[in-house]
């Protein structure tokens, strides 16, 4: 099924120059177009129109640290939402459920691949299973955000391109600050902000 996402603005490179009023068709798991909504629009595809920047996916290069090292409560828990220190008698089964709930607010805030290797067997089988991206990286400590501190040239996975994954995020804008509306993992919509 083909999908056109819509946007106030599409960056599908951060090194090259933006497209106004954009949109990125997908077809499946792949970028089938990118271009003017305008040149785009009309070709029966289902439309997903963003008041938003349209950006790359982004790497979250303190995965392992954030799902080896910490712990993500569960909401019933009523221990917030951030990560925590891990409690005591932490078993595999928690932390498969914790590394679960760490990935979704990862996708939360437009995170497509994570830093690894891990170490956790319970931890690895829930990153295979997110469909989120592995690279290499230090995991050191750090944020659940991936735009916390850095520019997206820095934060982008890889650019987006004809042919390649859609694998995507959409912003409010792209500043400190900004407020995931949308990610895409491999064609699919897997995060959205209510």
């Amino acid at each position: 099924m083909l999908t056109l996402h819509r946007a106030r603005l599409v960056v599908a490179d951060p090194a090259a120059p933006s497209i106004t009023d954009g949109a990125v068709l997908v077809d499946g798991a792949a970028v089938a177009a990118m271009g003017p909504f305008a040149e785009l629009a009309g070709g029966g595809a289902r439309v997903r129109a963003w008041d938003g920047v349209l950006v790359p996916g982004l790497v979250n290069r303190h995965g392992r640290w954030l799902l080896e090292s910490a712990y993500h409560p569960d909401p019933r828990e009523e221990s917030g939402d951030r990560p925590l220190a891990p409690p005591d008698g932490m078993t595999e089964e928690r932390w498969g459920a914790s590394a679960r709930r760490g990935l979704q607010r990862m996708l939360g805030f437009g995170a497509t691949a994570v830093t690894g290797p891990f170490d956790r067997a319970s931890v690895r089988t829930a990153v295979a299973r997110s469909g989120l991206h592995v690279v290499p990286g230090d995991g050191a400590s750090g944020s659940l955000d991936p735009l916390d501190g850095q520019a997206l040239p820095a934060a982008a996975h890889r650019p987006l391109a004809v042919g390649g994954a859609a694998d995507f995020a959409v912003f409010d804008e792209v500043a400190p600050g900004a407020h995931c509306l949308a990610t895409v993992l491999g064609g699919r919509l897997l995060f959205r902000r209510r």
